[in-house]
């Protein structure tokens, strides 16, 4: 079925011909239709019914065409209205415009000519409704709620985003390749005041520096050869948004400068242009380089880190926090497998035991292939790659067992020792917490503490 014939139209004209030639033609080509013959019958419709497209004559007794607009914009703002008038002025028109017309033409007209002005009014209201349901699922797809971890870490860090958010300060997001830096920092825009305004992002390592430039401040045309028109720069697009500048570790020097002027004045000049351009555009950047290792080589500027690193943001690597890979696995299983596949405890514990290098987009894309390929609904360890299968844990690996013995008391001390140590990162020192972890008595682990020299004596205690 033709789509368009889903869409709406209401005729408000006063003249029967004009009223019945309208009806008749715009029938033909497929939309629903009603019509009017006066300005009141006209708002009747408009408040039983929700259209697509108004187009209504301006001078008609009573009611005239201008109220018959305001009240389809006060009922329904994204209905579009074409006024038609045999007695068109520029007055007319810019008032109309103003009221919020989509088009104005006069009368007589040719057939072609309200063709054209319908189809592209209609075109243009379905983009719409496209642009906003492709938002909405963005804001859906990178929620907070949206992020998955239950880990001591990931929670923390998911505590401290709200804070964040409020705020208009550079963000800098640091993480391993994979580990979910964009899905952070669009949480941040989503959840901020910035909300409703662009989120704009780039890759910094994936364009050349000349094309780095000119995509993030924009040019004037005649500014290099090819610029055969002015551009707006992502900064521009950004206004009143954010913008994520993901690997900003890898943007080079000349340009880091440019940057920093951005950031600290909220000014900048396009390529070849001469007048500033004033932006209100916050700014989110994402590193896998350790980025004070880059100052000291002369890579990075250190003034822009500063800059920068105003809310500092560390992703965990998911080796790190194991605990969030159930979750993960069952979530990635809902989005490809559609509730119809599980996992099996085995197959469970060889995804948690591997150290995923790649993070949770190794895991995403795993889970993925996994699911394609497997031929039944539970996935075994022979259905996961041989990588994970034929990687043994760090945990796992002991000692090997010879004639001449081993020292078994030593060996229990070090890995007592190592999951403590590891039971304060996760909770961030704060021995209540660690001792939770280990399903030990504070008193327990105070003793450990003392036992094994680890820790100052003023740690967090809660």
């Amino acid at each position: 079925m033709d789509k368009r014939k889903k869409e709406k139209i209401l005729i408000v004209e006063d003249e029967q011909g004009m009223n019945e030639i309208l009806r008749i033609l715009l029938e033909s080509d497929g939309y629903e239709v009603s019509s009017a013959m006066d300005g009141e019958k006209g708002i009747e419709l408009l408040k039983k019914d929700i259209f697509d497209l108004v187009i209504t004559d301006i001078k008609m007794p009573g009611v005239d065409g201008f109220e018959v607009l305001r009240k389809a914009k006060e009922l329904s703002p994204d209905t579009l209205v074409i006024m038609v008038t045999a007695f068109g002025t520029t007055e007319s028109a810019i008032e109309a415009m103003k009221l919020g017309a989509y088009d104005y033409i006069h009368k007589p007209f040719k057939i072609d000519e309200i063709r054209i002005v319908v189809n592209k009014a209609l075109e243009k209201r379905g983009l719409r409704r496209e642009l906003e349901v492709l938002r909405e699922e963005i804001r859906t797809t990178y929620r907070l709620e949206n992020i998955i971890g239950k880990s001591p870490r990931m929670q923390g860090l998911l505590n401290i985003i709200p804070k964040i958010a409020q705020s208009s300060s550079s963000v800098l997001i640091t993480g391993e390749s994979g580990s979910g830096k964009e899905l952070v920092a669009r949480a941040i825009h989503n959840i901020s005041p910035r909300a409703e305004k662009a989120f704009v992002a780039i890759n910094c390592a994936s364009l050349p520096e000349g094309l780095l430039e000119s995509e993030l401040l924009g040019y004037m045309k005649g500014a290099f050869t090819g610029a055969t028109h002015n551009k707006e720069g992502l900064f521009e697009i950004a206004h009143s948004g954010s913008i994520f500048l993901d690997e900003i570790g890898e943007m080079p020097v000349n340009i880091q400068a440019k940057i920093l002027r951005v950031i600290e004045t909220g000014t900048f000049r396009r390529l070849g242009g001469t007048n500033d351009i004033k932006v209100d555009v916050r700014v989110i950047a994402a590193t896998n380089k350790d980025l004070k290792k880059a100052i000291k080589a002369g890579e990075f500027r250190e003034d822009l880190f500063y800059r920068l690193n105003v809310v500092p943001v560390r992703i965990p690597p998911l080796r790190e926090r194991k605990e969030d890979i159930p979750p993960l696995v069952e979530h990635f299983l809902k989005k490809f497998g559609h509730g119809e596949i599980r996992i099996s405890p085995e197959s469970m514990r060889v995804m948690v035991n591997y150290s995923w290098p790649g993070n949770v987009r190794e895991l995403e894309n795993v889970i993925e292939r996994t699911v394609l390929l497997t031929e039944h609904d539970v996935i075994l360890p022979g259905d996961l790659p041989s990588e994970l299968r034929e990687t043994e844990p760090e945990e796992g690996r002991l000692p090997d067992l010879t004639v001449n013995g081993i020292d078994l008391d030593r060996i229990l001390e070090d890995m007592e020792r190592s999951y403590i140590k590891r039971a304060l990162e996760l909770t961030y020192g704060v021995k209540t917490e660690a001792a939770k972890l280990l399903n030990l008595s504070f008193r327990s682990f105070r003793h450990r503490l003392h036992k094994y020299g680890i820790g100052p004596e003023d740690d967090k205690e809660g």
